[in-house]
């Protein structure tokens, strides 16, 4: 496989990666887990912070995947420099789209209020609560 192929490839894959989590964020679908959406402390805190911080950020990460895509279709039929300039514009538009969308959904986190009630504050195993 060629270079271009496989840089486009990447590109294409990140691209449909990016969009599934946009839209499950978006829809508020996006479960609290290790490895999509916006991780932070003030995300993690909650299912409702970590629901609205992945809204609030679905545009950004949907133009992200839409750089991914473009990036990918214009990888295909070049070489050389022209390449790398692609894969490095598609790249670093990407990521910084991602952090600008991080950013912003960790401050909506922040804002959302620390659930209250329940086991807030203790060690909890099925049996119930004990002080930590």
């Amino acid at each position: 496989m060629s270079a271009s192929r496989l840089l486009a490839v990447v590109l294409l894959l990140a691209a449909a990666a990016l969009l599934t989590v946009g839209l499950l964020g978006w829809q508020r679908r996006l479960p609290r887990n290790r490895f999509a959406g916006i991780r932070t402390a003030a995300t993690l805190r909650s299912d409702a912070a970590f629901s609205a911080a992945n809204r609030v950020a679905a545009p950004t990460v949907f133009a992200a995947s839409a750089i991914c895509a473009a990036g990918g279709a214009l990888a295909l039929g070049t070489g050389g420099a022209a390449l790398a300039v692609i894969v490095a514009v598609a790249g670093s538009g990407a990521v910084g789209l991602l952090l600008a969308g991080g950013l912003l959904g960790h401050r909506v986190a922040s804002a959302v209020p620390p659930p209250t009630g329940g086991c807030t504050g203790c060690a909890c195993s099925g049996g119930g609560c004990t002080a930590a």
